[in-house]
């Protein structure tokens, strides 16, 4: 696999909404970007805030634009505020260096795209994002 497709988008959000639900956490959004940063699916649980499906996006996009995950972004960010303050403005509001998106892999190890989540803890966002994307047989 070498692109992502909407099935495989649909796949994730599938898997890691219903993890959410089995592990009872608070009503979630979570988006998939393909390699590009473009949305290629997004859903918003009955009850999540209205801006889940904004930060949910800014995570998995910041995520997918520099490679690694949104956790990684936030340690690097503590380090070097400057950079990251710069980087946000420059993507006009769309890049959120926070825990809770990850990357999105072929076997071979080829970026595909970012799923982010947002409405719980940064490490229940990051937990059901990672499952969708291993429950779609991919890696993160």
């Amino acid at each position: 696999m070498n692109t992502l497709t909407l099935a495989t988008a649909n796949q994730i959000i599938a898997a890691a909404l219903r993890h959410s639900a089995e592990k009872g956490y608070k009503p979630m959004a979570v988006v998939v970007l393909d390699e590009s940063g473009n949305i290629k699916s997004a859903q918003r649980e009955d009850g999540a805030s209205m801006f889940r499906v904004d930060i949910a996006r800014g995570k998995a996009w910041g995520a997918v634009g520099m490679g690694v995950p949104s956790r990684t972004l936030g340690e690097r960010a503590k380090e070097n505020p400057n950079f990251f303050l710069s980087l946000a403005a420059t993507a006009e509001g769309k890049f959120l260096p926070q825990t809770g998106a990850v990357l999105i892999k072929s076997a071979s190890g080829e970026i595909l795209g970012a799923v982010g989540a947002s409405g719980g803890t940064g490490e229940q966002d990051e937990e059901i994002c990672a499952h969708g994307v291993h429950s779609a047989g991919l890696s993160t």
